[in-house]
């Protein structure tokens, strides 16, 4: 998704929060004793990870509705020698390696030199710049440009707005919502005539009572 929330903020080693700025994936868990990190692509195809080696993080979202007992918050606490300070605030991370894992990313990092600093950036939101992104082939898509565009079928009628994409396995599904009703259509070349990032805009062949 793309983060529109702030407007290039200067971090604390003088980086630049990118305008671009393009969500890309979460930080789950430390990995291994120095420093590594866990990281869940947000999408099947994890090139945007590996696009760049600068990665911008903001903190994790905090649960909606979470909430602190009145008179027990200090006894519920956790020692602070025990549990790492979380980020709070975004930063820059300097990314030294990463590789595919199973259904996780490892990586390792600059300034992340033991299991306590990697921990503090667990649910950290990873966000790269948009400008970064390989240049695809002429019949293929980033999953995030594909978010908002309008879905209209041959006769022209309104499918609904992509909100999301599925991965199935061999192929995408686009969820598309349209006044409280979902459609799921797949994105091959059997139901989609066109995909037009200018305007905005796929034409699919799908009818309204598919």
């Amino acid at each position: 998704m793309n983060d529109r929330s702030t407007q290039s903020p200067v971090l604390e080693d003088g980086v630049v929060w990118p305008e671009d700025a393009v969500e890309v994936g979460r930080i789950v868990d430390a990995w291994g004793v120095k420093g590594g990190l866990k990281v869940q692509p947000f999408s099947a195809d994890p090139q945007a990870l590996f696009c760049t080696k600068k990665w911008f993080l903001r903190p994790a979202e905090a649960a909606a509705g979470a909430v602190t007992k009145p008179g027990v918050a200090e006894a519920a606490k956790p020692a602070a020698s025990k549990v790492p300070p979380r980020l709070s605030a975004p930063r820059f991370l300097k990314v030294k390696q990463a590789r595919e894992q199973g259904d996780v990313i490892v990586v390792t990092a600059e300034g992340l030199d033991d299991r306590n600093a990697a921990e503090a950036l667990k649910g950290s939101r990873i966000f790269v710049s948009r400008s970064a992104f390989p240049t695809p082939d002429s019949d293929e898509f980033y999953w995030v440009d594909l978010i908002g565009l309008a879905v209209v079928n041959r006769e022209g009628e309104a499918l609904g707005q992509v909100v999301d994409l599925i991965e199935t396995g061999p192929n995408c599904v686009l969820r598309c919502e349209a006044e409280g009703t979902e459609r799921l259509i797949p994105f091959v070349s059997a139901y989609i005539d066109s995909v037009s990032l200018a305007d905005k805009r796929i034409v699919a062949n799908w009818g309204l009572d598919y």
